[in-house]
């Protein structure tokens, strides 16, 4: 008995053979389950050690868009690493939530946070396909693999999405984390969160969305760029529909409203970049942001940046320069040289143009792709927009049919005349040109120096090189006034008497022997009329009197930092600076003789509204104010009966000196009201003529024009401080005379390291006392009255050409034997 007990409990013999394998299998099992248990869980470990606690979620706060704002608080321009706007869960309208939940997560409210039915489905098509599917996401391992994970391909990061969404289930409540995922999830376009999507493609804040515009927005997570309705509106069409079913499916809607979604457009109302109203500006005070409080700041941290632009003159100023540059395009007619998306090897269907995202409204210059020509009619695609035009717009050119000189995947540059209702509607267009000519404007308000508007260029789509701050280009008779006021600082009088008639100057190289712009000689005339036409040998008489170190001096006392090397050809011009130094310097004219520094930035604050310190603006009194007043007399002749008479029936009080260069490359008008300076300049980049007689007064003046009529509006009453009249008010604090200004010592001690030969200038800062007798012999004579036929735009002025002669006239210097006698070039490349 105690044998067969035995066999029974050790299950011996052979009638248990079958329990023993059991038995064993059992075992075997048992420990085949127990090591993939102690696996699972070393595997947890390993993938939890680096998980970020969830006190960290409690504390996130997202990199959320600086925004930059004008002096009347409108936005003009954001930075942003990831452009978001952060709105609470109260803001996240029901139609929203209702379509992102049957479409993305519909056992979201149930669910704790992973979904098991699914994950296993998601599992069975992974092991039958090639590829790892990733499926199976929940609202909360979406916002978990957006927040703390990368987008690799992995199971050991879905294994990681798992235990991430579980803590964070268990940590907040379902509110919570829609609202965190509501404003984490990209959208497209760089757009992060529903309330940032929706003001880029709706304009409108997310508690607005209609049903067909929520379901778009919530189609777009699952793949913002390959469902982006921008750039395939077919797909993103098909993607909304679907999410309309699932709501339908759900009982979210009903079929009425269901196929009533269905069956409208997409309705985009494409919100465009606010820094492409602006953006050589904004690109100004990113980087002066980014050097004063870092890149991370700048981008990340929500700061709030009030700036001294104008976003209305701002808009004047870009309507000023696009007509400006338009109408010489037309003076020179149609050039074509168009170039061709199909000829190049593109594919029309999927071409974009920089251009495509800038908004198609009236008045706008874009480029566009012929899609369609005939005889009598083009269509051009720009954009989501087609548009439309006939014969009257291109009747310019000198071309009847338009079939003769476009076809079909032409670049062509056009002006919106009607702007469609929708995004995808059709407007009005005429042909205009782009040969590359560019232009630059840039105003600043007198009483503070605060920048009001810039243009660096007619396309920032196409060039951000910025022609108002970068680039240095020669000024001409722009120069002209820090001539003539280093000769007012040494006692000469506008009404004193110049002579023009030719004359040669000694120089170490042989005789230079300059002209005027036009073939001609006037003879004795007063210096302010000298001035107002513009002649150049009365303004290198009072240069080399003074001395051509004097003029340089002077210049860099008013803000100019560029290398003058010390040849008289400078003072009529052959100079490279820029657009902004050179509207900076004017400003010292009507501020009495102050120079207050150009600045961008008013103030900064951080998202809290907490202050952050601001770069104080410079301002320095560099002239005195007997010397700014004598000076604007002569630079309110230019204006009145001078190079730029066309500005006298705008009957408003005003200043300026327009400048041309040798060959016409370049043209320039700087001038000033009593409240606002502005400049303009017109060129090629690579220096090519701009054609004969595009001078400063036809080419740059018109748009300085079209700008100060809007800039002067509402001040009718307004006037130059003249004669016995008290001192010019500012509304900046101004450093007493005594210092030499930082830009004026910096820019001479660089051409002294560079150039030896240089004496030292007087750099004492202050307006120098007036000489002991008068700059050139001159006999006190009533002013010279203009001429009554003086043409209303005037003579330009051009930097002269410098040519070898014998040295039969009396020089002004003594003479020297003349030998090895060879052409003196000026500087800068002028000939």
């Amino acid at each position: 008995m105690w044998r067969a007990i035995f066999g029974r409990a050790t299950m011996t013999g052979p009638d248990y053979r079958s329990r023993r394998i059991a038995v064993r299998a059992t075992f075997v099992l048992l420990l085949i389950m127990s090591g993939l248990f102690g696996a699972m869980c070393g595997l947890t470990v390993v993938y939890s050690v680096d998980l970020p606690q969830m006190a960290d979620l409690a504390k996130y706060r997202p990199n959320t868009t600086t925004e930059l704002l004008d002096v009347n608080g409108k936005v003009i321009g954001s930075f942003a690493l990831e452009r978001r706007v952060v709105v609470p869960y109260s803001a996240l309208p029901q139609v929203l939530q209702d379509a992102i939940i049957s479409i993305e997560d519909k056992s979201f409210e149930s669910n704790w946070g992973v979904n098991l039915i699914r994950a296993v489905g998601a599992a069975y098509r992974d092991l039958h396909t090639k590829g790892k599917g990733q499926g199976a996401s929940t609202l909360t391992m979406q916002l978990a693999r957006n927040l703390f994970l990368s987008s690799q391909k992995t199971y050991g990061r879905k294994l990681q999405e798992v235990l991430l969404s579980v803590q964070i289930e268990r940590r907040f409540t379902k509110p919570q984390i829609f609202t965190f995922y509501a404003n984490q999830i990209y959208l497209g376009h760089g757009t992060y969160g529903f309330e940032a999507g929706s003001e880029f493609y709706f304009s409108k804040h997310v508690k607005d969305l209609t049903l067909p515009e929520a379901a778009l927005l919530a189609a777009l997570p699952k793949g913002p760029e390959a469902y982006s309705p921008i750039k395939y509106p077919d797909r993103a069409m098909k993607r909304r529909n679907l999410v309309l079913s699932e709501m339908l499916a759900d009982g979210k809607i009903t079929a009425a409203q269901a196929a009533a979604a269905q069956a409208t457009t997409l309705g985009l109302k494409i919100e465009p970049p606010p820094n492409s109203v602006a953006p050589y500006f904004v690109e100004e005070v990113r980087r002066q942001l980014e050097k004063e409080y870092g890149v991370d700041e700048v981008h990340g941290a929500g700061l709030r940046v009030y700036t001294t632009l104008d976003l209305n003159l701002q808009m004047v100023a870009n309507k000023a320069v696009l007509d400006g540059t338009a109408a010489y395009e037309r003076r020179h007619g149609w050039k074509g040289n168009l170039q061709n998306v199909v000829l190049a090897g593109l594919d029309p269907e999927i071409y974009r143009h920089p251009d495509w995202f800038q908004p198609v409204v009236k008045g706008s210059y874009l480029h566009g792709m012929v899609t369609q020509v005939t005889a009598n009619r083009v269509v051009v695609k720009v954009g989501t927009v087609l548009a439309v035009m006939g014969p009257e717009d291109w009747k310019w050119t000198g071309n009847k049919d338009a079939d003769e000189f476009l076809k079909n995947g032409d670049l062509v540059y056009v002006r919106i005349e009607e702007a469609p209702a929708i995004a995808e509607g059709v407007a009005k267009a005429s042909l205009q040109q782009d040969s590359g000519v560019q232009a630059s404007m840039m105003a600043i308000d007198n009483a503070n120096g605060e920048v009001l508007a810039m243009v660096g260029g007619r396309d920032f789509a196409l060039s951000q090189f910025n022609r108002a701050t970068q680039s240095q280009r020669q000024v001409g008779s722009s120069f002209k006034p820090y001539v003539y006021t280093a000769a007012v600082e040494a006692g000469t009088k506008p009404t004193d008497i110049i002579v023009d008639a030719p004359v040669s100057f000694w120089t170490p190289n042989g005789y230079y022997t300059p002209h005027n712009y036009e073939p001609d000689w006037k003879g004795a005339m007063s210096i302010t009329l000298a001035f107002a036409e513009s002649r150049n040998i009365p303004a290198l008489k009072l240069a080399d009197h003074v001395g051509i170190r004097k003029v340089i001096e002077v210049a860099h006392r008013f803000g100019i930092t560029s290398n003058m090397p010390a040849f008289l050809p400078i003072a009529i011009g052959a100079a490279d600076i820029t657009l902004a130094e050179q509207v900076g310097a004017y400003a010292v004219f009507p501020n009495d003789g102050i120079r207050i520094e150009p600045h961008y930035i008013k103030r900064v604050t951080q998202a809290d509204g907490t202050p952050l310190d601001v770069k104080p603006t410079e301002v320095k009194e560099v002239i005195s104010v007997d010397t700014a007043r004598t000076m604007m007399t002569l630079l309110r002749a230019v204006t009145s009966f001078g190079t730029a008479a066309a500005v006298a029936p705008l009957k408003h009080p005003f200043g300026g000196k327009t400048g041309t260069t040798n060959d016409f490359t370049d043209a320039w008008f700087v001038g000033f009201s009593p409240s606002v300076t502005c400049g303009t300049w017109i060129g090629f980049d690579d220096r090519t003529s701009l054609g004969s007689k595009e001078t400063g007064a036809k080419a740059a003046l018109p748009m300085w024009m079209d700008f100060m009529k809007e800039a002067i509006k509402g001040k009718p009453d307004e006037i130059f401080p003249t004669g016995d009249m008290p001192k010019k008010q500012l509304e900046v604090a101004v450093t007493p005379a005594g210092a030499a200004p930082a830009v004026a010592a910096k820019a001479a001690a660089k051409e002294k390291e560079e150039d030896p030969d240089i004496g030292d200038v007087d750099d004492t800062g202050g307006p120098p006392k007036p000489a002991a007798k008068p700059a050139i012999p001159v006999a006190p004579v009533t002013p010279i009255k203009p001429p009554v036929d003086l043409p209303q735009d005037g003579p330009a002025e051009a930097t002269p050409s410098v040519k070898p002669v014998k040295p039969i006239v009396v020089p002004t210097k003594p003479e020297a034997p003349p030998v090895a006698i060879e052409p003196v070039k000026p500087p800068g490349g002028a000939n």
